[in-house]
């Protein structure tokens, strides 16, 4: 068995990032900065109000309560007309211009309107820049907004939008496809024969490509018959970045996929020593990385968490390529035994008191795949026997829950 590190830095160190692309902003959400981007203009523009008041000179309003004089009304989008001058105000709505003469803007709920609103009391004094926001107060012009591998938010986009900038250069994302091998195989609600089984992996697969912000292809449900295995894998290499496999890659005498794979490229099979996923391959073939994942439904889900979602994230440009990992506390019993692995036991987690607790999510055999939707977080146990109520442990927030 090898170390899983080991085998995750031989994955990652096949698996570059994609070429760059320049795509609309619509269109960028969840993709990964591919150099950096700097303000080519202050935002905000121009100084301007943040409040609905009156754009006043601050000194007028030391011996508050004062009487000033209404000489215009500026709406967000107006120019000034008039400057301010002593003992004058200008009714000014959120977001307009402050005018010449004004450095200071007092709220309207601190004011009391007089003759019609040709006069206006300011009940308060107010300093100079009070709601006021300078023009580059968020951003200044030349200032790096985004360092390369960023993934964009929703909040970035808005930034960018408000620099003026409608594309932005981005990782491209991968298209990864996806198929299930086996014999045993049925896909589809129709009775079960003994021994058969129902595909559940490649849709599991496919939704977690997807959840990762990649494109998942869906290459098939595939007999083992190495002439259609080698078809869909070759179709998979010639359309997508990378293909995943699930099933044929332990040590059976019928494991077709091990076959073929290395027929048509360099793989290397891996007993990583994790339970549950211990057998996986990788390997590249037309230039194209292949992942074999275990047929176990959720080993081939572990499999990708612990091995090809990391590569695959940097194949989007990203540079956190794993999840954190976060201490927690057992508040009930992690059992395990001693065989040289480590285990990643489903658990569900929460967050109470200032501290991460875990507890058990149900059965931990790699075919429990009910276990599994139950959890929203691995916990990571060292070889031995496990965690007793209160120990700490490492924990992987697969989502929250």
């Amino acid at each position: 068995m090898i170390p899983l590190a080991e085998a995750q830095q031989v994955v990652i160190d096949h698996c570059a990032p994609l070429p760059t692309v320049t795509l609309p902003l619509v269109e960028a959400l969840g993709h990964v900065t591919a150099g950096a981007v700097a303000a080519a203009e202050a935002v905000p523009a121009f100084d301007n109000t943040a409040m609905d008041g009156y754009a006043v000179r601050s000194a007028d309003t030391a011996a508050a309560p004062v009487t000033l004089d209404v000489v215009d009304t500026l709406a967000a989008g107006a120019v000034p007309a008039v400057s301010v001058g002593a003992g004058q105000a200008i009714r000014i709505m959120t977001g307009a211009p402050i005018p010449p003469g004004a450095d200071a803007v007092i709220m309207v709920e601190r004011t009391r309107a007089l003759d019609g609103g040709g006069r206006v009391v300011a009940e308060v004094s107010v300093p100079a820049g009070n709601h006021v926001r300078n023009a580059g107060e968020d951003l200044e012009v030349g200032k790096v907004v985004f360092e390369p591998g960023e993934v964009l938010q929703p909040a970035h986009l808005g930034v960018l939008a408000g620099l003026g900038i409608h594309a932005v250069d981005v990782v491209r994302r991968p298209r990864v496809g996806v198929m299930s091998t086996g014999d045993e195989l049925v896909d589809g609600s129709q009775p079960l024969s003994l021994g058969q089984v129902r595909d559940s992996n490649r849709y599991s697969l496919l939704s977690l490509v997807r959840q990762a912000g990649l494109e998942g292809v869906d290459l098939g449900m595939v007999r083992d018959d190495p002439d259609t295995i080698r078809a869909t894998i070759g179709r998979g290499v010639d359309t997508c970045d990378a293909v995943l496999t699930s099933g044929g890659v332990s040590m059976g005498d019928y494991d077709c996929v091990k076959v073929v794979l290395d027929e048509m490229g360099d793989m290397s099979w891996m007993q990583v020593a994790i339970k549950p996923a211990k057998p996986f391959a990788f390997g590249m073939v037309r230039e194209t990385p292949v992942f074999g994942l275990p047929g176990n439904t959720v080993s081939s889900m572990v499999s990708f968490e612990l091995l090809a979602r990391p590569a695959l994230r940097r194949m989007m440009g990203h540079t956190q390529l794993h999840r954190p990992l976060v201490r927690a506390t057992a508040s009930a019993p992690l059992r395990r035994r001693p065989d040289g692995k480590i285990h990643f036991a489903r658990v569900v987690w929460g967050y109470r008191e200032g501290r991460y607790e875990v507890r058990s999510a149900g059965g931990q055999g790699s075919h429990q795949l009910s276990s599994l939707a139950a959890a929203n977080g691995l916990a990571v146990l060292p070889d031995g026997h496990g965690a007793a109520e209160g120990d700490a442990v490492e924990l992987i927030r697969l989502h929250e829950g």
